[in-house]
């Protein structure tokens, strides 16, 4: 089993996921964050609506749906880069979002551009140069509609 894989059994063993997150990632344990499906193309991240997600109008707050949605994301490029033998540095550049509807129920947001992810990685591995993706996660609640959307810009780098 190489590293990536690994990682991605790693993220949907519910204990060992929390382990991580309560010492990488202590805001996303309490917030409840969940990874409930990952493979080489694709993520799935789930958050609740709970007390600590909640704003002040009863619907979740969107700093907890972008930490979720970033976990989309970023679990893909994680594992993505543990796939490649030599280290490689990953920065989110950038994140941009909308919001639809109120999060009044538990939220999965989806990525599926680990296929992208991967080719800027790769492209980075080549050349030695810093190479950008952008991937999208939607995030969609329990009556099937779309609630927010957010695209974050990620960089990759082979560290010299």
């Amino acid at each position: 089993m190489n590293r990536g894989d690994y990682i991605r059994k790693m993220a949907t063993s519910s204990w060992k996921m929390k382990l991580f997150m309560l010492k990488n990632l202590p805001m996303a344990f309490l917030a409840g964050l969940r990874v409930i499906k990952i493979d080489k193309d694709s993520a799935q991240v789930s958050i609740p609506h709970k007390y600590l997600n909640k704003n002040p109008f009863k619907s979740m707050y969107f700093a907890t749906q972008s930490m979720a949605a970033e976990l989309s994301t970023g679990i893909l490029a994680m594992a993505a880069v543990k796939d490649v033998s030599i280290p490689i540095s990953m920065l989110v550049l950038e994140m941009k979002s909308s919001y639809y509807k109120k999060a009044t129920t538990k939220i999965i947001f989806s990525c599926s551009d680990g296929q992208s992810i991967k080719n800027a990685i790769n492209q980075a591995v080549i050349d030695g140069e810093g190479h950008t993706i952008r991937a999208k996660s939607k995030g969609i609640n329990t009556d099937g509609q779309v609630v927010s959307e957010f695209e974050f810009t990620w960089t990759f780098k082979a560290k010299k």
